[in-house]
């Protein structure tokens, strides 16, 4: 029987998902539901379907599904809205929140003038760049590893934020053909599960261009994780700063990479677009 949910279509930075409270409205095929919701066309629209719900280890928990109906691990963008939607929704009244998701329990920060919240911080925990489930390099590594597309050459680097990415830096990001590269560098053989692409380049600001391939979701506006990947790989690599901004299509993103206790802290804004109902 069909019976009716709420929804809300928040993004970060353009990283746009659909959200469902599903303490009150339980959505039963989250990956074909998605799918459907996802198209642009015939749906709601978006990158994904975003669950927001109970946990026994923190204050909310978070399930992902992309546009394609897979399950993703961890989602920058999509944590910040969360912290957004759960405080302004009257959910909690605390300014600092733990998440729980796939790749760990995340602490929010919430930035808040007169009931509205401003930005979030995001603790993304402590980066890898070694993992045997997501890469099958040899020592399940990789540092500047040339990968060769199409007969052009571009030397990536692996790093964890709970989910796999691919950073390529490139002297323009821009002239890069995300679309066909990104696609082809997802399914890479190293990559069992597959990952996520990001293509970025220095500015004379000191700030790093960054685009993205989403990892079931092609390209987007912005990625969370994938900016801190790209900062991490950059600090690790190209001995910058620890405290970089990371322009996107979307907008900007400022990452510190904690030399104190080596996490990584992701801070931005989030968007309401609209809220309405759908036939389940």
């Amino acid at each position: 029987m069909s019976h009716t949910i709420p929804f809300t279509k928040m993004h970060g930075l353009g990283n746009d998902y659909i959200y469902v409270n599903t303490m009150l409205h339980p959505i039963p095929h989250p990956s074909e539901t998605s799918i459907r919701w996802s198209d642009r066309h015939t749906g709601i629209g978006g990158d994904g379907l975003v669950l927001i719900g109970g946990s026994s280890v923190a204050d909310f928990s978070m399930r992902i599904f992309n546009a394609d109906g897979s399950e993703a691990m961890m989602c920058g963008n999509a944590s910040r809205c969360i912290g957004k939607y759960v405080y302004e929704k009257g959910l909690t009244s605390k300014t600092d929140l733990s998440l729980e998701t796939l790749s760990g329990i995340k602490r929010l920060s919430l930035e808040v003038t007169d009931g509205k919240v401003n930005t979030v911080t995001v603790d993304m925990g402590v980066p890898s760049f070694r993992n045997a489930e997501q890469v099958l390099a040899p020592g399940n590594t990789l540092t500047e590893h040339e990968f060769t597309v199409d007969g052009h050459k571009f030397p990536g680097t692996y790093v964890c934020m709970g989910n796999p990415h691919l950073v390529i830096f490139t002297p323009d990001a821009e002239q890069v053909p995300v679309d066909r590269v990104g696609s082809q560098l997802e399914h890479h053989p190293f990559f069992p599960r597959r990952t996520n692409v990001e293509f970025a380049s220095f500015l004379p600001d000191g700030s790093v261009r960054m685009r993205v391939w989403e990892r079931g979701s092609g390209i987007t506006r912005a990625c969370g994780t994938g900016a801190c990947a790209t900062a991490v790989a950059a600090i690790a690599t190209r001995h910058t700063g620890r405290l970089l901004t990371i322009r996107m299509d979307g907008g900007d993103l400022d990452v510190l990479w904690n030399e104190a206790d080596s996490h990584v802290y992701m801070t931005g804004t989030a968007t309401c677009v609209f809220e309405g109902t759908i036939t389940l």
